[in-house]
């Protein structure tokens, strides 16, 4: 089944709450609503039985509904390494990379942190959790930066489910914020669930770039970049459903306080035509939007 196939039936709201339901946000006894982390209609949230105070959650609800989740009591998250001291000027960037598009098989994921973490075994615990297969792979040293690869499959194939990419997206930035908590002043989600947030504003200081080209005659090629945010894949892959572009492959990365996305997509088995990439772009553009959008973006 193909990666946009099953989107129908899931949506943000949708996710968060399984999120919560399998524990993967544990939230703590205080937690304050932020505008600027996650926006989802508020009817989707209660129709799902997702109250506020059932999850331990105040605050207002703004527009659409900003959610904050603390993991700073998250349970099933994991690393083998110790926390450092070290002040900001030193902390790696956190990288979290998912490919779609290189093994037809698995779904793969390279983490990186500089030389800070260690064997990794907690959080591929962690995913198993949520009900995957993990293999790790290989473990390569580049200029002092470890870099571990999993590969996660579910049922003996590569994970085609965008709310379940997104789960494992969050579930290994929730471990790096539990037991790298010097992370979280160099990921987006730092602002919400960790000790000391970022010192850049992602409403002010991460621009949104969005470039469709062609990659052949029968797909094109979607580059995304834009302030991380919880529930930003299952957006991003909804809003392409709406306007009937199939999401052939991708490759979801999170630098730090961005992320970096690409998408092979298609419409009618061949590349998009001119008109509709701008649709698509104008579409991305008007829910990604922040203050420095890149106005020529396209």
């Amino acid at each position: 089944m193909g990666l946009v196939s099953e989107l129908a039936v899931h949506s943000t709201a949708s996710s968060i709450f399984a999120l919560c339901q399998q524990g993967v946000f544990r939230t703590a006894p205080q937690c304050t609503l932020s505008f600027a982390q996650l926006r989802i209609a508020k009817t989707s949230l209660f129709s799902h039985g997702f109250a506020a105070s059932g999850c331990g959650l105040s605050g207002k609800i703004h527009q659409w509904s900003s959610i904050l989740f603390s993991v700073n009591s998250a349970d099933i998250l994991g690393s083998s390494s110790m926390t450092s001291d070290k002040d900001i000027d030193t902390v790696p960037l956190p990288l979290v990379m998912i490919d779609q598009d290189s093994d037809p098989n698995a779904t793969n994921v390279q983490i990186s942190f500089g030389d800070r973490l260690g064997a990794l075994i907690d959080t591929m615990k962690a995913i198993k959790n949520l009900g995957l297969d993990v293999t790790k792979g290989t473990v390569t040293t580049e200029d002092s930066v470890i870099k571990t690869k999993f590969f996660i499959t579910k049922l003996g194939r590569k994970v085609e489910d965008p709310s379940i990419l997104e789960r494992i997206r969050l579930t290994i930035i929730n471990n790096l914020l539990k037991y790298h908590p010097e992370s979280s002043e160099r990921l987006a989600l730092g602002e919400a669930f960790g000790i000391k947030a970022p010192k850049e504003k992602l409403d002010i200081d991460v621009a949104t770039h969005i470039h469709v080209q062609d990659d052949g005659p029968k797909r094109s090629l979607l580059y995304i970049e834009t302030a991380d945010r919880p529930g930003l894949l299952l957006q991003i892959i909804k809003m392409m459903v709406d306007i009937n572009v199939n999401v052939e492959s991708a490759e979801v990365d999170t630098e730090g306080l961005v992320a970096k996305d690409k998408f092979y997509v298609s419409y009618r088995g061949a590349a998009l035509s001119v008109p509709l990439s701008q649709v698509l772009v104008n579409s991305l553009r008007y829910y990604l939007r922040r203050p420095e959008t890149e106005e020529d973006s396209y």
